[in-house]
């Protein structure tokens, strides 16, 4: 069975989608939509624009979603999806693709998102960093004895990769006892703690504006980020894209339950191939184009 997967903020690249703009006139109408609805030229910063420019969140999201988006539409025919999963924003990438919801309606609620969790990094400084060579139960731990600030595991990404986030004193508090344990803390160059409870603010915004959005019954199962499970239905599509601001991204179960039902060929969708890299460090015999 044939699985597809959307990365998310962090793949991005200058360039990116040039090729698709260039090369496929359903793509280019993608892009020339995007900036419509977006009020601002997002294709001219992904194109040419600088990486300072590319990495702001509010830009971010909404390109690597619309290029994982075209990624499917250049496919045309060929994109024959039996199961989907997204890492974090790639999940709104895998419900445009799979018909959950419109590219339209869901490069807007990627906005909002986006929007919304920009807002709150600038409101709460924190911020994130991947633990590696520690087992995921001693960061749960080390992560559950800080009491005094917010840090929580965040993204399960792979075996021995977990990334945590959380206060800029919870983080530091929670890299020093990594160090301790024989473990490495390594800062990410992200303006807040995303998959947090510092989210809160952001997760209300974006429950508003999805509760406004009609998703539909998608044409393959997806498996969700907070439950790493199959659905198509959209009422539970919903409340899972809700609780994903504030949630863990359990990528490494959503992977191995992929591969117990059956996925023995893997695509990623989207800029560059970081979830082709912890495909092979979650399955080294997995088969990933």
């Amino acid at each position: 069975m044939h699985a597809y997967l959307f990365p998310g903020q962090g793949s991005q690249f200058v360039g990116m989608g040039k090729d698709l703009f260039d090369s496929v006139p359903a793509c280019q109408n993608l892009f020339e939509q995007a900036n419509q609805i977006l009020g601002f030229d997002i294709t001219g910063i992904m194109f040419h624009g600088t990486d300072d420019d590319l990495k702001q969140t509010r830009v971010t999201q909404p390109a690597v979603f619309l290029h994982s988006v075209a990624c499917a539409v250049a496919l045309n025919d060929q994109f024959q999806p039996d199961m989907v999963a997204g890492h974090s924003l790639g999940e709104f990438s895998a419900l445009a693709a799979i018909g959950a919801i419109s590219f339209a309606d869901g490069l807007r609620l990627v906005h909002t998102r986006a929007s919304a969790m920009q807002q709150c990094c600038q409101t709460t400084p924190s911020t994130m960093a991947a633990i590696v060579k520690l087992n995921d139960s001693v960061v749960e731990e080390i992560c559950n004895s800080i009491t005094d600030e917010v840090v929580v595991a965040a993204n399960y990404n792979c075996p021995g990769q977990v990334v945590i986030s959380g206060s800029l004193t919870g983080i530091a508090q929670a890299s020093a006892m990594v160090k301790e344990r024989g473990g490495r803390a390594l800062p990410m160059a992200v303006g807040g703690a995303f998959h947090s409870p510092l989210m809160e603010a952001a997760r209300q915004q974006l429950e508003e504006a999805i509760n406004k959005t009609p998703f539909n019954t998608p044409r393959c199962p997806i498996y969700q980020n907070v439950c790493a499970t199959p659905t198509s239905d959209a009422r539970e599509i919903k409340e899972n894209l809700i609780a994903q601001l504030t949630s863990p991204v359990r990528w490494t179960e959503t992977i191995q339950n992929m591969i117990t039902h059956h996925a023995n060929r893997f695509t990623e969708l989207g800029p560059g191939n970081v979830l082709k890299g912890l495909l092979k460090r979650i399955d080294s015999n997995a088969v990933c184009d």
